[in-house]
């Protein structure tokens, strides 16, 4: 299994997190199983034709989609080769990029060729077979998509985004509407619109992501120090959110699995 992370094209900054490539090369017919993590951030993946295809819930996705949202984490599998090309969003980014209500796509993904009459992107990426014709074809459609959705920017939610992921969730909303001069009915629904879930729940992934990374990164001596460090009540109030949003208790999740890539782990199948 390989993967690989590549920088985003100065005109995607402030949008895409980063492009990434995943292959293996496998030519049997093992199942991998796959765990995605809950992140705040939605996506885009295009799977190459005749590679391979990932499925969730025993449902084939489409060839090339975009994911939105998502609460908890999720189980996917491939069976034989596989080779994808991908796109970690910011977290208002369907609505900043596509110009659509995030929270129609929370916890679900569309077919990116059902968003225009007039081309379709699948196709379009099929003909290429160079990783970085892929990934320069892909970024130039995103750029035409920002271009022709860029008044849907809402800024007050970007100024709120940006606020939560520097402060590691550990902001509180009254905090938030304060700034921003929005009543507690008004942020939450234009928050929706532009992430895709609540802010409550955004600053919940969000702490929750930046305890992992410091599991990630060993620098801690307890796992009690994570939980009080990133001011969760207790060290079982951190277990109970480690499980929602990555499946496994901590402990689980450092022996029974392995990162292929950031939010991405492979299970035992």
């Amino acid at each position: 299994m390989h993967s690989k992370q590549l920088k985003v094209p100065a005109f995607l900054q402030g949008y895409a997190r980063c492009f990434w490539t995943l292959e293996t090369d496998e030519v049997d017919d093992l199942t991998k199983s796959f765990r995605t993590l809950a992140d705040g951030c939605p996506g885009l993946i295009f799977q190459q034709p005749g590679e391979g295809v990932l499925y969730q819930n025993d449902k084939a996705l489409p060839s090339v989609f975009l994911y939105g949202q998502a609460t908890t984490h999720a189980d996917l599998r491939v069976k034989g080769r596989f080779r994808a090309v991908g796109v970690f969003f910011y977290p208002n980014a369907l609505q900043t990029i596509f110009g659509l209500d995030a929270h129609e796509l929370t916890d679900t993904c569309i077919d990116v060729d059902t968003l225009s009459k007039h081309s379709t992107l699948s196709a379009e990426l099929s003909g290429f077979t160079s990783i970085n014709d892929l990934v320069l074809h892909l970024a130039q459609y995103l750029y035409k998509q920002i271009a022709s959705h860029q008044q849907y920017a809402d800024e007050a939610i970007t100024y709120a985004v940006k606020t939560i992921v520097a402060a590691q969730g550990m902001v509180t909303i009254p905090e938030l509407r304060a700034q921003l001069f929005l009543s507690e009915r008004t942020f939450e629904r234009r928050f929706k619109q532009s992430v895709g879930i609540t802010p409550k729940l955004f600053i919940r992934i969000i702490r929750f992501q930046a305890a992992l990374q410091q599991m990630r990164t060993q620098g801690y001596a307890k796992l009690s120090d994570v939980a009080f460090g990133y001011e969760y009540a207790d060290q079982s109030h951190f277990i109970r959110a480690f499980k929602e949003f990555a499946g496994f208790s901590p402990f689980q999740f450092q022996k029974v699995t392995s990162e292929v890539m950031e939010n991405l782990s492979k299970v035992a199948s």
